[in-house]
């Protein structure tokens, strides 16, 4: 029994949370205290140049610039004051300044972004180096059901936190798109750049953008995205480390369509686990390289294959112009195909 109820004066209904209600209540509190304090709220600055116009007397004019503010969220990942947010949070903008959760404000000037992943990092300026920070959780093991939280500053309210499961996960099975993470938690406009954390308050999603069923609607409607953790870090990886023509390089692309892993014959000395090729598009890098719908993809530059996202996220990490080996299964045949990386078809990447 979970709690004990009984009937208070005037019939109403108290009830004592016992056991396993009790426990998550308590786990729930628990993550929100520690995650806080390493969500900052951004709000940001682009000027835009006033409008010209042509006076009859004084000839061309040009208006007052004027400075179009915008607000997002974002997760400090390191106890220096480094930041990941999404990418379109700090397009263009002029100015950056961060809020933490004690209300001190921070100016940030931006290291790096990769516009495709939606993925960019900031720096706190200043000399503290004490912040709190969160670490990132490997999304690839990500569930569905899994309970997950989302921390931010919906509407600039900051510190808000929303609680609810991953819904789906690598919608699109394709290397045309960017997968997302899918969740229930309620994600409105300036939760962009927050984190979507787990019970361990590890970061496992960066919150990019709520899908709008109705386009006249821009509040919440149940289905949020975010960006998986482990492609966050790969962008926060390779700017920490110097590479930033490889973050803001294109995702890499194959033109593959892949359904659901698919076992093959062990006798034919290839892997019992692989992604079926559902589709090649035309002109693609896979048709260039011999890729056929129906074969079965084995391994990936000699190393074996989970499954069709394992795969995806292998191809889309890589750099466009990077030859890579791929092992098939075609009928009762084991080949190796080479291939070079193509870059992600523009307007792809950010396609829900």
């Amino acid at each position: 029994m979970l709690a004990a109820a009984s009937v208070g004066k005037g019939g109403a209904v108290s009830l004592t949370p016992r056991g396993v209600l009790e426990a998550l209540d308590q786990a729930f509190s628990e993550v929100s205290e520690a995650v806080l304090p390493a969500v900052v709220s951004i709000t940001t600055e682009k000027i835009q140049p006033g409008r010209a116009a042509w006076h009859p007397f004084f000839g061309l004019m040009r208006g007052r610039a004027q400075a179009i503010p915008g607000l997002g969220s974002g997760a400090i990942i390191s106890a220096k004051g480094l930041i990941v947010t999404n990418y379109h949070v700090i397009d263009g903008v002029n100015r950056v300044t961060v809020m933490t959760q004690d209300k001190r404000r921070f100016g940030a000037r931006i290291l790096g972004a990769s516009r495709e992943r939606d993925i960019a990092l900031l720096q706190v300026e200043g000399a503290k180096t004490d912040f709190p920070f969160l670490k990132f959780a490997d999304s690839d093991k990500a569930r569905v059901g899994q309970i997950v939280f989302a921390v931010g500053n919906p509407f600039g309210l900051s510190g808000t936190v929303t609680q609810g499961i991953v819904s789906a996960r690598d919608r699109h099975l394709d290397d045309s798109r960017m997968d997302y993470l899918q969740t229930d938690t309620v994600i409105n406009p300036g939760n962009s750049g927050g984190p979507l954390v787990n019970l361990q308050g590890e970061i496992i999603g960066i919150n990019v953008a709520i899908y709008r069923g109705d386009e006249n609607v821009r509040a919440w409607q149940g289905v949020g995205l975010a960006v998986p953790a482990n492609d966050a870090k790969w962008v926060v990886d390779s700017l920490q480390s110097q590479n930033a023509q490889n973050a803001n390089a294109a995702a890499g692309y194959l033109g593959l369509r892949l359904v659901e892993p698919a076992l093959v014959d062990r006798g034919l000395g290839a892997e019992a686990s692989g992604a079926l090729v559902a589709q090649i598009e035309t002109g693609s890098p896979a048709q260039q390289a011999g890729l056929m719908e129906g074969d079965v993809i084995v391994a990936f530059n000699g190393r074996a294959l989970r499954g069709p996202h394992d795969l995806l996220a292998s191809i889309k990490r890589l750099s466009p112009g990077t030859s890579v080996r791929i092992g098939v299964v075609r009928g009762e045949r084991a080949l190796e195909l080479e291939a070079v990386i193509g870059g992600l078809p523009n307007g792809a990447a950010l396609d829900p």
